[in-house]
C-alpha cells in the first residue's frame, strides 16, 4: 500500500461506486425467441444517461422516426440487422457500433433470427410543473 493510499479518507457511505448491471449470458439465454421489446433498462437514481437493452424478434422492426434532440449509441449484442435511413440500408451484426446522429430519420430491421441491440444516450429531463406563465412561451403569437 502506497502512503498515499493510508493518509486518503475512505469514501463517504453515499459517495456512487461502479457497479456490475446486467450479465448478457443470463438476460439472452441461447435459443430464446420468445422474449421481445426492452429486456434491461438502466435504472439507477442520480443517472446522466439513459441505456436499454432490446430485442427485436424475426422480421420485427422499429419503424422509421426521427430523434430531435438525442444522439443515440447503438451496440449490436445478438443476432443481425438493418439500418434504414434516407441513404439506403445499412447491414448490421453482432459486434456493430452505430451512432444515431439527433435529427437523423432512421429505422430497424430485424434479420431472419431477430436482434438484440444496447443503445445508450443522455438522459432525457424528467417533467417538472411550471406556473401557467410558462405556457404563453410555447404559443407561437404568444396568446
Amino acid at each position: 500500500m502506497a502512503a498515499a493510499d493510508r493518509d486518503s479518507p475512505a469514501p463517504a457511505a453515499d459517495t456512487p461506486r461502479p457497479r456490475v448491471l446486467c450479465d448478457l449470458a443470463e438476460l439472452l439465454p441461447p435459443g430464446d425467441d420468445l422474449s421481445a421489446g426492452a429486456l434491461w433498462r438502466l435504472a439507477e437514481p442520480g443517472r446522466q444517461l439513459d441505456a436499454n437493452v432490446v430485442r427485436i424478434p424475426a422480421a420485427g422492426r422499429v419503424d422509421t422516426h426521427t430523434e430531435p434532440d438525442l444522439d443515440v449509441l447503438l451496440l449490436v449484442l445478438d443476432g443481425e440487422a438493418a439500418l434504414v435511413g434516407p441513404d439506403g440500408r445499412r447491414p448490421l451484426r453482432a459486434g456493430a457500433l452505430t451512432w444515431l446522429p439527433h435529427g437523423s430519420t432512421r429505422a430497424v430491421h430485424a434479420g431472419p433470427d431477430g436482434v438484440t441491440y444496447l443503445t445508450v444516450h443522455r438522459r432525457r429531463p424528467g417533467m417538472r410543473i411550471q406556473p401557467p406563465e410558462a405556457a404563453d412561451r410555447l404559443r407561437p403569437d404568444g396568446t
